[in-house]
């Protein structure tokens, strides 16, 4: 049957598959669909993101209304029901609804009270539950869209001097979840922004000066701010289509404090970049052998840099690990404070 205007009302705590199966029902049997994403004032995630996570997967005819409903919940109190339907009623303003398409039981009496017709989803049109998503994300991981995943995805970053290894073990670190399978061989890493840059300065002045060195390489404000800014929209972008835990090769944080090297301090242009991660995995200067790869300011520099991430860190109020010793125990270290980060699992209260 064809419907003239369709509803679709839910908090979508987070947006998952079987949320989109639903509207996507509803935007074929409707010529205009509004949907209602009504969460509480204390849940996470916000709801300008599950309006814009929403709105990327369907078609212009499906119209989401943000708004939030605090009340209890209560379906056997007609006067519970009337505060609910005085949020919904609000939302979708004076246009009259023909359907209401839902996957709960509550949806016929939703639509009782809009005069409309209820279309009730089975249970198996509808595979995965909002309660199912929040107790185990990595369980449905596959059922999530890319901005729920980017939302949800633990990231962690590895910082350090120069020739510390902060791109080996970010790298190793993404092979080793990598190699565990299932919904974690989609893990990734992302490498460092301002090294890419570094070598595209470097090349622009060998254009005109064949002999040119790293040292001859300037950097300006609007240098950081872009290696800062670069380097967060490819972790994001990694974070859309890898599984549920994430390795950067450095950060904006870190770019603060190479910008201070460079410049004498930094800028709050950079500061604004800042992000917190879930954890910060510190790569120690000492038994790493200093490797000049011809891009490397040199070995001298290392002890201030390793002292100054670590007062950094120390300030920021984010979990991080110092890693020292000899390779095989740096990986080890990392994969451990990696599997407590995963084992603490998911928060969704509001931060």
């Amino acid at each position: 049957m064809r419907y003239t205007h369709g509803l679709v009302v839910g908090k979508f705590y987070p947006p998952h598959a079987g949320h989109h199966a639903l509207i996507d029902a509803a935007a074929k049997a409707c010529d205009r669909v509004t949907v209602v994403v009504a969460p509480t004032t204390r849940e996470s995630p916000p709801l300008e993101l599950r309006l814009a996570w929403l709105r990327a997967a369907h078609p212009p005819h499906v119209r989401f209304v943000g708004t939030y409903d605090d009340h209890p919940i209560d379906y056997a109190d007609p006067a519970v029901w009337d505060l609910h339907m005085a949020v919904f009623r609000t939302a979708v303003a004076t246009d009259r609804v023909d359907a209401v398409f839902s996957g709960e039981p509550y949806g016929a009496e939703l639509a009782r009270r809009f005069g409309a017709a209820a279309v009730t989803l089975r249970r198996e049109e509808l595979p995965v539950s909002g309660t199912a998503v929040r107790a185990d994300p990595v369980a449905h991981w596959p059922r999530l869209g890319p901005g729920v995943r980017s939302w949800l995805a633990r990231r962690v970053v590895v910082v350090g001097a120069e020739s510390t290894g902060t791109t080996t073990l970010a790298r190793a670190l993404a092979r080793h979840f990598r190699l565990r399978g299932g919904v974690w061989a989609d893990t990734r890493w992302v490498p460092e922004f301002g090294r890419e840059l570094t070598e595209r300065k470097l090349a622009a002045l060998r254009e005109t000066d064949p002999g040119a060195r790293v040292e001859d390489v300037t950097w300006d404000r609007a240098d950081f701010v872009t290696v800062a800014r670069e380097q967060n929209a490819a972790e994001d972008e990694a974070a859309r289509t890898g599984s549920p835990i994430l390795f950067g090769d450095t950060d904006a944080l870190a770019t603060t404090v190479w910008e201070e090297r460079y410049l004498g301090s930094c800028s709050p242009a950079v500061r604004a970049q800042i992000r917190a991660p879930h954890l910060y995995l510190l790569t120690h200067h000492e038994c790493v052998p200093f490797v000049d790869d011809g891009l490397r300011d040199g070995e001298d520099i290392r002890p201030w840099m390793t002292r100054r991430f670590t007062e950094v860190l120390a300030a920021q109020g984010v979990p991080h690990r110092v890693l020292t010793g000899p390779y095989p125990t740096r990986l080890r270290d990392a994969v451990v404070a990696c599997d407590a980060l995963l084992a603490r699992g998911w928060s969704w209260t509001s931060h």
